[in-house]
Order: C-alpha cells, then structure tokens, then sequence
C-alpha cells in the first residue's frame, strides 16, 4: 500500500507555544511529531508514503529528505490551501499502489494498519475510517455507525460518550477519479464523506489505540509526557 499524511497545518492555536513551524513539525521531546508518525507507519508494508505540504513545507523536506528509512517519500506541494480534499486529491496523483491510508499528520493514533487494510477489503468500502470511542468530550464531532456502515456525522458539542473520526482511511486508488469531479479545493470530510452517507458508501473500524490530537496547546503539551 500507499501512505498520504496531511502535513500542511497551520498550526494557528499553537502559534503562541510552537512558532514559525509546519504543525506537524511541533517538537515533542525533542523530535518532530510527524516523526512519530512515520516510526509507527514504517513497521506497516508501506511502499511509498506522499506528504501533503503547503505552509512552510521547506521545514518539513529538509528534514525528512526524500526517504524515511527504505520508504520513499514524495511531496505533494499546495501553493496555497487546498483544504483536506484537495490535498488528497493532489497526493492521490502521485500513487501507485492499489490501496492508500491516508493519515492526518497532526494526530498520533497508532492503529493496526493491516487490520483497516483487512477490514477495507473484506466489506467492499469504498472509504473505511479508523474510529475512537471517547467519553466527555466536545472538541470533535460524534459518530453514528449502524454495524459497519457509518450513518452520521455530528457537529462538535458535548458528548458523554460516543464514537470519533480517528482521522485514518482507507481508500483505493481509484478514488482518484471520483475526486476528478471535484475543484482543486474542498473538504474531503464535508464535501464528499458527509455527502454520500445514504449509499453505505463510508464504513468504519473501532480501534482501541490511544489517540493524541496536538492541535490545541494544552493537548501538545500532553503529548510531551504521553509520547516519552
């Protein structure tokens, strides 16, 4: 498979403790978190990963260079914002494998990647994403799902318990055609996920993995103690 991590946060609301830096070159003990995320990702049979960049994405490649081990790593370029869709789309160009995780580089979630892969295949998805059960929480939007097929998407507001969009999918390579119809800039989780619930055409996995969101400072400064 293929691997595409969304690195092109701004990083706004961590401006006052992380500045002049890509999101997910936030250090955390002294290493990128983004690195955490390729350490996880390379144990996984990943052929090729692509990094969707934009906000200063020199950072981000001169660090990393054009391998992270015996992976390959590409750059998929936005010149200005392209929104989540967008970048995806843009990346999804330079894949060549059948099936493409797609992972945001600001979280660190670090699931069973052959078992997405596995559950992807074995239902006939057209999208699968990773899904996190959460108790007390509002800065993410519940879930519904109905067996495997997820049904809803909520606004973020209070919730005592409930599923989370993870923020990792599975998806096949030919998902690039449908994204073709689609402008260079949308939203992959509004403009496309939300809009074709009716069909089945969006399934989801619970995974049990500690999920580690960094795009609040207080969370960022968690991930110091949580990722030592």
């Amino acid at each position: 498979m293929d691997a595409i991590i969304l690195a092109g946060g701004l990083g706004t609301r961590l401006k006052e403790v992380v500045k002049d830096l890509p999101k997910p070159m936030a250090p955390v003990n002294g290493k990128p978190f983004l690195q955490y995320i390729l350490d996880w990702l390379s144990s996984y049979p990943v052929k090729k990963i692509i990094l969707s960049v934009g906000y200063k994405y020199e950072a981000i490649k001169d660090y990393f260079g054009d391998n992270y081990g015996k992976i390959p790593i590409e750059y998929a370029i936005e010149n200005e914002p392209l929104g989540t869709g967008g970048g995806i789309k843009k990346a999804l160009e330079k894949t060549t494998e059948n099936a493409v995780v797609i992972i945001n580089g600001d979280t660190y979630f670090p699931i069973n990647i052959n078992e997405l892969h596995n559950f992807h295949i074995n239902n006939i998805s057209s999208v699968t994403i990773s899904l996190k059960r959460m108790e007390k929480f509002d800065r993410y939007g519940a879930v519904s799902l109905k067996g495997n097929v997820i049904t809803r998407f909520e606004e973020k507001k209070y919730c005592e318990n409930g599923l989370i969009n993870g923020g990792i999918y599975m998806v096949n390579k030919e998902m690039s055609s449908l994204m073709l119809t689609y402008p260079d800039k949308f939203s992959f989780e509004k403009d496309l996920l939300e809009t074709r619930l009716k069909t089945g055409f969006v399934q989801g996995i619970v995974f049990d993995e500690s999920f580690i969101d960094i795009g609040i400072p207080e969370d960022y400064i968690k991930s110091q103690s949580i990722l030592k």
